[in-house]
């Protein structure tokens, strides 16, 4: 015996396009660890009037519309620091954030970018206004854009050859 009672008026698919708007929307973003010889960062003081000026990260930046997270990686670092990869990154590990100075969700995506040559020139762009190479112990006092505990995360996994799942900049 069917017991199903039909439902009067019963809202319709929603056609793709529609539906899709619905979906919740996440950034995606690509940063690029890369180290000298002695395992010390380089990190990127963001300058004055963005959003986190006076904060150091590493370089990267958010994907544009159809490019892929190592190719994200690639051109930022490109763009932030004039320096240009002989080699594809590899992926070291990715972060989920719930929310990013009130933009909603993002994603990012961390790759290991190699070794910097000794007296490599770094070319910043105007987005930043310093750069540095620093070792782990140098940045506890320092103002950062990418935690510290997810920096530590990132260098073991570069070290170890190893990918990291990190929530809200902590390893899990």
């Amino acid at each position: 015996m069917d017991t199903t009672v039909p439902v009067p008026k019963a809202p319709g698919v929603l056609p793709r396009a529609e539906w899709v708007k619905t979906l919740p929307q996440t950034v995606v973003a690509s940063c690029v660890l890369l180290l000298d010889a002695e395992d010390r960062l380089l990190l990127l003081r963001y300058a004055g009037g963005l959003p986190a000026a006076g904060l150091w990260g590493l370089p990267g930046g958010m994907l544009d519309h159809g490019e892929d997270p190592a190719g994200a990686a690639r051109r930022e670092l490109h763009e932030e620091t004039g320096i240009v990869l002989e080699e594809d990154p590899r992926l070291i590990g990715y972060d989920h954030r719930a929310d990013v100075l009130g933009t909603g969700p993002v994603i990012d995506f961390y790759f290991h970018g190699g070794r910097l040559p000794a007296g490599q020139p770094v070319r910043r762009s105007p987005e930043h206004d310093d750069h540095g190479l620093f070792a782990l112990t140098e940045l506890e006092s320092m103002p950062l854009a990418t935690l510290l505990p997810t920096l530590g995360a990132l260098l073991t996994a570069a070290r170890s050859g190893t990918v990291v799942c990190l929530r809200e900049g902590r390893p899990r």
